[in-house]
């Protein structure tokens, strides 16, 4: 496993890294297709054995359950220090007033509620998941950075989001002197590419580091376009994200794969890794094959030819993802 430094800062994190929303229980929350406890343990041990030492959940997945699991496999499964954990905090956790979003009481309830799911006395980096527009930014830029100095969290990260909202909250923070968002987490793959007109330069321009979420696209560029899968077929947020006319590009896809002959996962992963603003693409496991392909996607070359025929049946999409 190589590993590279998280934007500017001195942070070692792995080429990939792991998505835990696949961890939870089933009955918490809004996904059905997550693995229990017991199921998930195998994929997280699996992953600190491939030399994954980038770790990615957030509160609300599966009601909080995901971050229970995931703490406690980490810490039979690797040492702290040498674990770089991160979640999130925005969606809603409980009923009533100040139950979600970025306001000042809502991270610093967050963010303990998170340490204490996680078994953990700091993240190493704490991320809005997505942007408040009912809370100030000069508010929710003081609160993360008082989180930092409390030692609850190393570095910040954000979501989802439109560049100029990114913009203003890092110049927000910068002009007050507070702790600057070290990375962002875009929905990027080659079904979706909307983020390379603003927030990906944007992202190279101020050192930003990038760690897509979705990079194949919820699976529908790993298997045949009319072909389901349980969480294909329960996940709401995925049947929004995508249009018929991404058709093409999953064909295109499968087309380079079989030339290759290798997985499909392979190729739709090493085109977003092959971007040079990119840092970790941020990849679920529900299989043992998943971590096999992500990580041998990392080495999986594509040509210039091979990446104008994966992008040249892409169009323009509505912006999806906030």
């Amino acid at each position: 496993m190589d590993y590279v430094k998280l934007g500017r800062t001195g942070l070692d994190v792995s080429r990939i890294c792991l998505g835990c929303m696949s961890y939870g229980v089933p009955e918490r929350g809004h996904h059905p297709w997550t693995l229990d406890e017991e199921t998930s343990r195998p994929f997280i041990k699996a992953a600190v054995e491939a030399g994954i030492n980038f770790f990615d959940t957030a509160d609300m997945y599966s009601d909080g359950t995901s971050e229970e699991i995931v703490g406690k496999a980490l810490a039979d499964f690797a040492r702290r220090d040498e674990i770089v954990l991160a979640t999130k905090v925005f969606h809603r956790m409980r009923p009533g007033p100040n139950g979600s979003g970025l306001s000042r009481k809502a991270i610093m309830t967050g963010i303990d509620a998170s340490l204490r799911r996680l078994g953990t006395d700091y993240v190493d980096l704490y991320q809005i998941h997505r942007w408040d527009p009912a809370t100030p930014v000069e508010e929710t830029m003081e609160a993360l950075h008082d989180v930092v100095k409390a030692g609850k969290a190393r570095y910040i990260g954000a979501s989802s989001m439109y560049a100029w909202q990114f913009a203003k909250a890092q110049f927000t923070a910068e002009l007050n002197g507070w702790t600057k968002f070290v990375s962002m987490q875009p929905h990027y793959n080659l079904l979706y590419r909307e983020e390379e007109r603003e927030m990906l330069p944007f992202c190279a321009d101020q050192g930003v580091g990038v760690i897509p979420w979705s990079p194949m696209a919820r699976g529908r560029l790993t298997r045949d376009w009319d072909s389901g899968s349980n969480r294909q077929q329960t996940d709401e947020v995925l049947q929004a994200l995508y249009q018929e006319g991404d058709r093409r590009i999953a064909e295109a896809v499968a087309e380079v794969a079989a030339a290759r002959g290798v997985p499909r996962a392979q190729v739709a992963l090493a085109w977003v890794a092959r971007n040079p603003v990119v840092t970790a693409p941020i990849i679920g496991a529900t299989k043992p094959q998943h971590l096999t392909d992500a990580v041998e996607a990392l080495s999986l070359e594509l040509s210039d030819e091979e990446v104008a025929r994966l992008e040249a049946p892409y169009t323009p999409h509505p912006v999806a993802g906030h």
